[in-house]
């Protein structure tokens, strides 16, 4: 009886526990959530974001302000007359301005007086460099009737009859400039958030392997007792995908900040002669809705990039274990 008091003083505290009553259960997820490999690949992704919501914005601001241009332009004609020797350059530009007033498809002509056409060369010339001993020729800017059906050869050709030294100028070979311009920007554009995208696969590879490394005694025991590929592929592919979520939610919101400062700062600004040259180069600087919403989707599918990559290099490696 003493050994059995000695002995079963406390007969539960080795004894298995009893039916219906759970174990404690230790949980941990495969990859660490906080790590420096984790945090150093969050800061990669978000610089990656923000360089390419950068040039996303950039792209758009210059698509949406390049079709502006090309709609206000291809609404207008210019005619230039330039002066000859004793002829009346008054009269020549009266002549015109009626001529075109009665052509089909012109909703309004507006001559410019000398003054106004010698002061479209002062940010070429200057103020100060007096232009009346110059041979500056008069404009004439004609609008177009939105919708009309206009012939600019036509009224070339009957301008060239009428008036000496005249010339007409529908912009075409500005315009076309322009859109290789636009179409430049938008490759290059391209081309920047590919590379983004290959260099966020690279980072989200490398530190797949490194965290597969730093687990893979804990990945071979899973995998021998029977635990399937896809499950231990889902550990890895949800931790890197709330990193490529939480780096591109980083970086795709400062530059939306910024993005969004550009618009008051563009007011302080204005009426700068850089101010001024700025707008008329680039126009508005506002997004808009919808360049803040392709914003967050590339937010998305950077996140999703960073997923998919880490799932593939989990399949890879646990194939060759």
């Amino acid at each position: 009886m003493a050994r059995a008091h000695k002995t079963g003083a406390d007969p539960g505290r080795d004894s298995p526990a009893a039916p219906g009553v759970p174990l404690p259960r230790m949980e941990s997820p495969i990859v660490p959530h906080q790590s420096i490999g984790g945090r150093a690949l969050v800061a990669v992704v978000a610089i990656m974001t923000f360089l390419a919501s950068l040039t996303t914005g950039a792209v758009m601001l210059v698509r949406m302000n390049a079709a502006d241009w090309q709609t206000e332009i291809l609404r207008e004609v210019t005619i230039q007359i330039r002066p000859v020797q004793g002829r009346d350059l008054e009269a020549a530009v009266r002549e015109a301005v009626a001529i075109a007033r009665n052509f089909r498809g012109v909703s309004d002509v507006r001559p410019y007086s000398q003054t106004e056409s010698a002061r479209l060369l002062e940010p070429w010339l200057g103020s100060a460099l007096s232009l009346d001993e110059l041979p500056v020729p008069r404009v004439i800017v004609v609008k177009l009737a939105s919708g009309a059906d206009f012939d600019a050869a036509a009224l070339r050709q009957i301008l060239a009859e009428k008036v000496d030294g005249v010339s007409v100028d529908d912009h075409r070979g500005w315009i076309d400039r322009m859109r290789a311009f636009a179409d430049f920007i938008m490759v290059g554009g391209i081309i920047v958030l590919g590379l983004v995208i290959a260099v966020t696969i690279l980072c989200v590879n490398f530190a797949t392997r490194g965290a597969m490394a730093a687990n893979r005694p804990v990945i071979e025991v899973l995998h021998f007792i029977g635990a399937q590929d896809r499950f231990i592929a889902g550990q890895f592919q949800r931790h890197f995908l709330w990193l490529g979520l939480k780096g591109g939610l980083i970086g795709g919101a400062a530059a939306i900040l910024l993005f969004a400062l550009l618009r008051p700062f563009e007011a302080i600004i204005r009426g700068t002669a850089g101010a001024d040259q700025f707008a008329a180069l680039f126009g508005s600087i506002s997004l808009g809705t919808t360049g803040y919403l392709v914003i967050l989707v590339q937010i998305v599918v950077i996140a999703a990039v960073a997923s998919e990559a880490s799932r593939r290099t989990v399949n890879q490696t646990i194939a060759s274990i």
